[in-house]
């Protein structure tokens, strides 16, 4: 198997051009839910904010620019401020790992994500799921290496995101390639989603394998030099859930799924999520830990 771990780079700031930052009228103010803010442990009511951690541009749900986030989760978090009574600052890490372990050691409240939800990652975690995701390839236009499912990334250079489950499933499958012959997977590791995106544009990579949501915005972004593949297909994965990750047993988890009910009933969720063009990933309503077992 050939594994290669490719850093964030400046260029990576590349794929963000062209991202209109213009934001659509602002949201109406939405009133303080006051039963939900006496539930918020002491030291967050009383400190008046939680933080909220991420690990770099996740378009169209994370736009980070500097110290400055815009995007789905921004807008959520935002709302979903107003609701508990507090406000919800951003801080970036590198890669999920450090993002759970910023969790898990009490340095940030929780990750509003949306973060992947597995069984294996809920030993450690509880996840606050509000959308639901799908796993595909961004390829060239045209996909000249016809990169349509797994068994045809065989013999390929294909992207992915390091830590992430899709990086678990391209491994695997570079196994099962080698173990019927087939040339192995060249598996490029990268610790954020425009290095990923990038190194497809550039050519380095044949294929960015990821969820659907973001690479359906970096499509769009690509004047034409990408396109989607493998939709509708399963790719290693059944039901996929995503959401907010806090600290295993934390209250957070209960008041943070009340707090986003009621976006989803004020109305406030769907027009978010319509307007980045995320209404194929909307949720009835949140759930916690909904996740399924991460593939093999």
């Amino acid at each position: 198997m050939k594994l290669k771990i490719f850093a964030s780079t400046a260029l990576a700031a590349l794929v963000l051009c062209g991202v209109a930052k213009a934001q659509d009228a602002a949201l109406p103010a939405l009133e303080k839910d006051e039963a939900l803010h006496a539930r918020l442990p002491e030291g967050i009511r009383t400190a008046g904010k939680m933080i909220s951690v991420n690990n770099g541009s996740f378009p169209p749900y994370e736009i980070v620019t500097g110290t400055e986030m815009t995007g789905a989760s921004a807008d959520l978090t935002h709302a979903l401020g107003q609701v508990l009574g507090v406000t919800i600052e951003h801080e970036t890490v590198g890669g999920l790992p450090a993002l759970l372990a910023g969790v898990n050691s009490g340095r940030y409240q929780f990750a509003f994500g949306p973060v992947g939800d597995f069984k294996s990652r809920e030993e450690a975690n509880d996840f606050v799921d509000w959308v639901q995701e799908y796993v595909v390839f961004a390829v060239q236009n045209g996909n000249p290496k016809a990169i349509v499912s797994l068994d045809t990334a065989c013999g390929n250079r294909i992207a992915v995101m390091a830590g992430g489950s899709a990086e678990r499933v391209i491994k695997a499958q570079d196994e099962k390639c080698q173990a019927d012959g087939k040339a192995a997977i060249e598996v490029q590791s990268y610790t954020d989603q425009p290095s990923s995106i990038l190194s497809v544009r550039s050519k380095r990579a044949d294929a960015f394998f990821s969820s659907q949501a973001p690479l359906t915005y970096f499509v769009s972004q690509a004047n034409g030099q990408l396109e989607l593949s493998g939709v509708g297909e399963k790719n290693g994965f059944d039901n996929l859930f995503q959401g907010a990750v806090v600290p295993k047993g934390s209250p957070l988890a209960e008041i943070l799924k009340d707090g986003i009910q009621v976006l989803m009933d004020n109305g406030a969720y769907a027009a978010i999520m319509k307007k980045w063009g995320l209404e194929n990933n909307m949720l009835e309503e949140p759930g916690i830990n909904l996740g399924g077992s991460l593939p093999k």
